[in-house]
């Protein structure tokens, strides 16, 4: 993060492998599993916190991108505090997309090797499996402060429809 090394934990996802389940809770502290979207394609941004503006921008973008997708749940993943995922959520209109958060386990930032150690919180990323639960597109963002590569991560949703 700002040119600072960091850690991250857990395996490292790749295009290929079989997705794994994990549970996170949404804003009214419901758990919510990946499995729970399955026969659908789905993508995973994860962000470090909603409070910044890079992934707020982030968000705004998959929200605005959701509009015009069928068969495709976004699901925005942070450790941010189930209660200002739903704020931030209320004050932007985002209403197309999931915002869900990690803080209470960790299961996806450990099981998909995003969670980074020194900050317990994730790294900025993108996450694409499709309906049969293969992963179809994986980025690990290098520097934090930096967008995902959105033209690859729709591309690959494309290919997965």
């Amino acid at each position: 993060m700002q040119g600072n090394a960091l850690t991250l934990c857990g395996p490292e996802i790749k295009v290929g492998d079989t997705a794994p389940d994990f549970t996170v809770l949404d804003a009214n502290l419901q758990p919510v599993k990946l499995s729970d979207f399955k026969g659908k394609v789905r993508i995973i941004s994860t962000i470090p916190s909603i409070d910044t503006e890079v992934c707020a921008l982030q968000t705004r973008r998959f929200n605005q991108e959701a509009a015009g997708l069928k068969d495709v749940e976004i699901l925005t993943i942070s450790c941010d505090l189930p209660f200002a995922l739903g704020r931030f959520c209320g004050a932007e209109g985002i209403d197309k997309i999931k915002t869900l958060s990690d803080h209470k386990e960790t299961e996806f930032g450990l099981k998909y090797g995003f969670l980074i150690k020194e900050l317990r919180l994730l790294n900025r990323g993108i996450i694409v499996i499709d309906r049969n639960d293969k992963v179809v597109h994986v980025e690990y963002v290098a520097e934090n402060t930096d967008l995902p590569n959105f033209i690859s991560a729709w591309a690959s949703v494309k290919a997965a429809l």
